[in-house]
């Protein structure tokens, strides 16, 4: 009988977090089950730092719905299976933690642990639930390659946004006769670029699972003047890359092991740059970066994160945990975290884009990339 549950909020930021949140919460409220949510992540597990979570007229989870962020925070550097601990002779150790969180989590009497986030977040949860913790989780990041998925929410926002922005970046573009590149997040698969790029009516994507050829792109805006069309609209997602090239790192971080410390970014100046000198167009690069996690939810994501929200917590009524809440064939389902972590099966191993990594990327046939081949954009090969 689930009494009492925890949400945490893990990863980078998105927007849909606090729809979850609520919709997690109003479920619980409604089953007569007590609430609350770890700060800052797994962090907060880590520290035992909770606040109780409520709907009523002056709670702290009410009137959410459409705010930006997480109410509870969140971490991009807490890998508690590995995590970086400072000792008095000043010197690095990693230490697996888990323990201590698990031993929380007991005094506490949390009867299931919600775990918002990505590839990282839920590899965690993996781990935690084969040390016996109930966990469910719930898929969230803007690059939608969570495995076992059809969508993560904050995706659907981060379009929406990156769309905005090259609607006005076209007309920049067309009145100064300009090649615009618009860089976009995605590390290691490119649905917001692509998807982006047909919605904003781009002439090429470059996406990280198709390394692109420079000189096709090129040849793609100079078959454009051709016609008259003195411009270019180019989407590039952070992870892209050249054939026979590696990805643009703009610097290494130190948030500990079993995280990815690769710090992206660069590659439009790279692109705009290239293209400038095969073309002889003027080109200028806009980075959108952190402008697509933030604001208010689009009405998709903001249903979407409400399904995700109820569907968690019923599962977790319902006794299955270990699964993660998904939408497959259009509808709302759950999966085995072990399907969704796939050969990543070591405990406190690194997540992200390893051999054993279970990531959900673009693939040829999908319909987003016949769409694109079909109305004329260009994919760099």
């Amino acid at each position: 009988m689930i009494k009492k549950v925890a949400i945490l909020a893990n990863g980078g930021d998105v927007a849909g977090f606090n729809a979850v949140i609520r919709g997690i919460v109003k479920t619980a409220e409604n089953s007569g089950v007590e609430c609350y949510g770890f700060i800052d992540g797994y962090n907060g597990l880590l520290k035992n730092n909770f606040v109780k979570l409520s709907t009523a007229e002056d709670g702290n989870a009410e009137g959410i719905l459409h705010k930006g962020g997480s109410i509870i925070g969140s971490s991009t550097n807490a890998n508690v299976f590995n995590y970086k601990v400072k000792k008095e002779d000043g010197t690095i150790e990693y230490q697996d933690l888990s323990n201590v969180c698990i031993e929380n989590i007991k005094k506490d009497e949390f009867d299931c642990v919600f775990t918002l986030g990505g590839d990282g977040t839920q590899k965690s949860a993996r781990d935690f639930a084969t040390k016996g913790v109930n966990v469910i989780g719930v898929p969230k990041t803007i690059d939608n390659d969570v495995a076992c998925t059809e969508i993560t929410f904050g995706y659907n926002t981060a379009v929406s946004v990156a769309m905005e922005a090259l609607d006005r970046l076209h007309t920049t573009g067309e009145t100064h006769h300009r090649i615009m590149v618009l860089e976009v997040m995605g590390r290691y698969a490119g649905w917001i670029a692509l998807e982006a790029a047909i919605a904003g009516g781009a002439d090429a994507a470059l996406i990280p699972e198709i390394p692109y050829d420079i000189n096709r792109v090129a040849d793609k805006i100079k078959n454009r003047q051709k016609r008259g069309k003195d411009f270019g609209i180019v989407v590039v997602a952070e992870g892209a890359k050249l054939k026979d090239g590696e990805i643009t790192v703009q610097g290494l971080r130190d948030n500990g092991k079993g995280v990815d410390n690769t710090k992206l970014g660069g590659v439009g100046e790279v692109v705009a740059k290239q293209l400038q000198e095969l073309t002889g167009l003027e080109a200028r690069n806009t980075t959108l970066g952190y402008m697509q996690r933030g604001g208010t939810p689009t009405a998709y994501d903001r249903v979407l994160s409400t399904k995700y929200g109820t569907a968690a917590m019923n599962l977790a009524i319902e006794g299955k945990f270990g699964n993660l809440v998904v939408i497959k064939n259009g509808k709302i389902d759950y999966a085995s975290l072990e399907d969704v972590v796939g050969q990543n099966k070591q405990i406190g191993a690194v997540s992200g884009n390893t051999a054993e990594s279970n990531q959900r990327k673009v693939t040829m046939d999908d319909d987003l990339v016949k769409t694109a081949r079909s109305v004329g954009i260009n994919l760099g090969d």
